[in-house]
């Protein structure tokens, strides 16, 4: 009973949070989707690239179930997951985002919590796992991500938010206050430099 709502809790969460990451792209021009928007280049279009191949992996080869979509093999992962080509679409990755969910999901609902795999791409020394151990990885993975997203988002436009039902109306006066009154604390920390 236990495993039963350990896995519904995992999954349901790891639901909401691929929800979450796609939303963030809702309403953005290519540019702004596809943009670097930090010095190592991360950008929103490029997260979703980024989780989908990542969940691939792990509900598809990890437990013998390959994706259906075609990855380059992991050894000759090259960082191009993370990143959009000019050449591909916003729909592509958004329609490879969501097949690969109907794939891992099948392979949740599939398998028993305790479903041996094996990552190839782990440390030597333990690459055999369960699917318990995988959800919890990808889970970890898909919000770290989708945390990414949120500041890159508020960067862009101010937006904020997990669904789009929860977000409110910008008060862009009441926000400068805060943030007015977060660096006056910022800089009365600070030791003062002669």
């Amino acid at each position: 009973m236990i495993d039963d709502f350990a896995k519904d809790n995992l999954h349901g969460r790891l639901r909401r949070d691929r929800e979450a990451l796609l939303w963030k792209l809702d309403g953005l021009s290519e540019y702004d989707a596809r943009r670097p928007l930090t010095a190592t280049g991360t950008n929103l279009l490029g997260l979703v690239k980024h989780v989908a191949t990542v969940e691939a992996r792990y509900f598809g080869e990890v437990f013998d179930r390959p994706s259906p979509e075609p990855l380059p093999r992991w050894q000759d992962s090259d960082g191009s997951d993370q990143w959009a080509a000019e050449y591909e679409t916003r729909d592509q990755i958004i329609g490879f985002y969501r097949r690969t969910w109907e794939h891992s999901d099948a392979t949740i609902n599939e398998l028993p919590l305790d479903a041996p795999g094996h990552v190839p791409w782990w440390p030597e020394t333990c690459p055999n796992t369960n699917l318990f151990a995988v959800m919890v990885h990808v889970l970890g993975e898909s919000v770290r991500h989708a945390g990414h997203a949120d500041i890159l988002r508020e960067g862009l436009d101010g937006r904020t938010g997990l669904r789009p039902e929860h977000e409110k109306q910008i008060d862009e006066e009441a926000r400068a206050a805060h943030c007015a009154k977060i660096e006056q604390a910022a800089r009365a920390a600070a030791p003062i430099k002669a």
